[in-house]
Parts: C-alpha cells; structure tokens; sequence
C-alpha cells in the first residue's frame, strides 16, 4: 500500500522496466517509440522509420547554430577540451584523429592545428555544412574531412588516406581492418552523464575503428556523483505548480459538468498521475551553490572509456555496489532541510590505465579534467536535482543518515532517455553519537522513480 509520498511497487516496475524486456512482445510496441524493436537507440540496425523518429526527438536540434553556441559558450567545457588538445599537442602530432559528434567542428580544428596528420569529423545533421565552412575559415580544410552521417554507418577513406591499422598484418581482417584511428574524441556527455545514450555510439566506433593498443579516448574517463541536498525554494515551487494544476482540474470538471453537461470525473486519476510525474517526479536541471550540497558526494558509476560496454552504458543497476548511498548528515555544519537529492558528472583527459594501454599507449603528461558539479560553477550541463515530495528535517544537535540505492534505465518510449528509481530510509541519532549506536528515530523505506526528461 502507497502513502502519498511514494509510488506503489507495481507502477515502479512498469516504469523502469526496459522495453521488450517480458516476452520480446513487438505487438505491444508503439509504432512511434524511440527506440528499435530491440530496445536500442535506433542509429544503429534501426529502420528507417525508426531513423527518422530519432531524428525529430533528439538529433534535430543539434542542427540549429543556437544548440551549438550554447555548448559553445560553456567556458568550463571548452577549457577542458582545448587543455587535452593543445597541452598534448605531441601526441596529436602526425596523428589520425576522429571526432565524433563534431557540431560546429571546434575540436576538429583544435586538432588539427594540434599537428594531427587527418581529422575526420563525424556529423550526423546538417550542422555538418556549417562544420565545413569553420574548416575553410579556419585554413584546416586540407587535413579536416567532415564526413555526415551515424558514426556507425560510415567508412572512412582508407586508400586515399593511406590509412593502416597498427598491425599490417591484420589489414585483410574483417574486425580489424578499419581500427586506423589513433585517437577518438568526443563530447558525448548527457545530463547525469548518460542522457542521450550517446555513448552507444561511441563505443561502436572505440570497437570498429580505434587501435587497439596504441589508440586513446578523450575524455578517457567519466565518473557519475550522486548527493543529497538543500534546495526547498524550488522544490517548492515544484510542490505549488503540481497543487495549481490540480486544483485547475477540479475547476475543469465542475465547469464541463454544468456548462456541457459531461462528467469528467473519471478522468481523475490519471490526470493526477500525469502532473505528479511532470511537477513532483521529473528531474531538473539546477546550478546549485556549491554549500547546498549536505554530504560528501558518493561516485555512483565509473567509466573507463576504453573498457567500457554497451551493457554499461545502458545505466546502474540495483546489484551494483556502487549503486549504494549512506549519507550522514550534521544538522549544525549545514543547512536543511533535505530537499532531495542531485547527480552530475566529472571527465578526466588522462592516459590510459587499462592493462593494455598502460604498456602500448602514449602517456598524456598533461592531463585535463571537467567537472559539472556545484563546485565548478556553471556548466551547461548543470546538475540534476530529484527532489523528495516531503523534505526530511534536520534537527540541531543530531546526525540524519539517509541510505538507500539508486538505479537508472532508458525508459520504454525512448532509448535516449532514462528513469531514474531512489529508494531511500533515514533515520537521526545524536551527534557525536556511534554510527550503529541508539537511534532516535527510524522512518519507513521510500521510493521514487523520476523521469530524466
């Protein structure tokens, strides 16, 4: 049985469960998912219609100079990038470089004044145009080579080129004989990292066209925090727009019965479950201070771009001990209440740690780090704010723990987008007081699922 404050256990399934994962039953599939018929995102084996539908959900906008500026004018991204480029600009030198998801094309250009020997710049939309034209401008066309269309579709001209995988031997070989890339870069990063599902496509590209044991990934690693935090102003406002909505409703349902003579009543509900999970269980983009923040951050997923899979990229399951969260909260050291809870994500441009590359690989003595966190200031990213539909009190004098775990999965209706289930308990305890010591107060286990929209 469900409280207010909680979704009940059988919506929580029906929400996060990955599309066809019961019975791979097509039937049920609306025609007009985002997503293939085997639940990925449809760049990749999709139909055409499947093709098409991505394009007017996610990569439309990418075509528009405006989208572009504003990742463009996000200085704490553009300073990461430029410092992996141009800090390493020796082992850009004479080097075969893709850069996937190019836009306007800046990181292509960065690489080749870097001293690349080619750059390809891979740009599904039409942005790839205007990505020729900052080529031209920019005197780089010669070694620039703007290719549209998916990463995973395209081939790269490897006679022309006189491209060459690292072992010549393995030139005749199906699986190897396109890894003539020595380094791939991209900023692929979604809100809370995963967003967008972009780093499918990424991975696809790392297997088909990287060497193997020479080649680097940039960023080379990502890490996902997850923390609670104080930010009641707007949870409120969250809180007040959902109570308008409804109380609307009723209006609306009184006025169509006397006016038109139709009940609507019936309708209730679901009009209610659709505002909660617009208003109450959506996430939000913030740019919290860096004092909102009430405990330490935990690191939710690591990403090793060279090691990394498909099924990780899929999100966090509930199994994964990294999933886990224990918070302990010193009333006195901050301010309450807590309003919810807040992920964003760090990129590190680094050498190579994997077994492999550690031995093969060219180091990076000049490594570049972004973060998205309160601490860095604004990033276009910001951060993601799940906010609890009752904030928990913090009382002077005593320690609130909050533990639970948290799990992430693209939703059924569109393979770039993700749920995300908190499940949480907290309880106080005196201040000074041992952490499995006398406990004040215990409350019940909590459950949300937010939409990541």
């Amino acid at each position: 049985m469900s409280s207010p404050n909680q979704v009940s256990s059988s919506e929580t399934a029906e929400k996060i469960t990955p599309i066809m994962e019961n019975g791979n039953d097509k039937k049920n599939v609306c025609q007009f998912v985002n997503a293939t018929s085997e639940g990925e995102i449809p760049s990749f084996n999709g139909s055409d219609q499947d093709k098409a539908t991505d394009f007017a959900n996610y990569f439309c906008s990418y075509a528009q100079l405006y989208h572009q500026k504003q990742m463009l004018a996000d200085h704490n991204r553009m300073a990461a990038y430029h410092a992996a480029i141009m800090g390493n600009a020796h082992v850009f030198k004479d080097k075969v470089v893709m850069d996937v998801g190019t836009g306007s094309g800046i990181l292509a250009v960065w690489c080749a004044q870097a001293g690349a020997r080619r750059v390809y710049a891979i740009e599904y939309t039409d942005m790839a145009k205007h990505a020729r034209s900052v080529m031209e401008a920019n005197g780089v066309s010669d070694v620039v080579t703007v290719i549209q269309g998916a990463v995973e579709d395209i081939e790269l001209p490897m006679e022309q080129d006189q491209l060459e995988p690292e072992d010549p031997s393995s030139s005749q070989e199906e699986g190897k004989k396109h890894q003539v890339v020595d380094i791939i870069i991209s900023e692929w990063m979604g809100y809370f990292l995963l967003r967008e599902s972009m780093l499918d496509s990424l991975i696809r590209a790392r297997d088909k066209f990287l060497k193997p044991k020479t080649g680097l990934m940039l960023p080379s690693h990502t890490t996902m925090y997850f923390a609670p935090i104080f930010d009641e102003e707007e949870r409120k406002i969250s809180n007040q727009e959902y109570s308008g909505a409804m109380s609307d409703w009723g209006e609306f349902v009184d006025s169509t019965q006397s006016v038109y003579g139709v009940n609507m009543s019936i309708l209730g509900k679901d009009f209610e479950k659709e505002q909660k999970e617009y208003y109450l269980l959506s996430s939000r983009w913030a740019e919290l201070r860096p004092d909102a923040v009430l405990s330490e951050p935990v690191v939710v997923k690591e990403l090793d771009m060279m090691t990394c899979t498909l099924a990780d990229s899929k999100g966090i399951t509930y199994n994964d001990p990294r999933a886990q969260f224990d918070f302990d909260i010193v009333s006195d050291d901050v301010n309450g209440p807590v309003s919810g809870f807040a992920g964003w994500f760090t990129a590190n441009f680094q050498s190579r740690t994997d077994e492999v590359g550690r031995i093969h690989a060219p180091q990076l003595p000049s490594a570049a780090f972004l973060s998205t966190g309160p601490e860095a200031g604004y990033t276009h990213w910001g951060q993601q704010t799940f906010h609890l539909v009752s904030s928990i009190p913090l009382i002077k004098g005593e320690t609130t723990n909050i533990r639970g775990c948290i799990e992430m999965s693209r939703t059924k209706e569109n393979a770039r987008l993700y749920n995300c289930r908190i499940r949480y308990e907290s309880s106080r305890r005196k201040s000074g007081e041992e952490k499995d010591g006398v406990v004040l107060m215990k409350g019940g286990v909590i459950e949300h699922v937010y939409q990541i929209p």
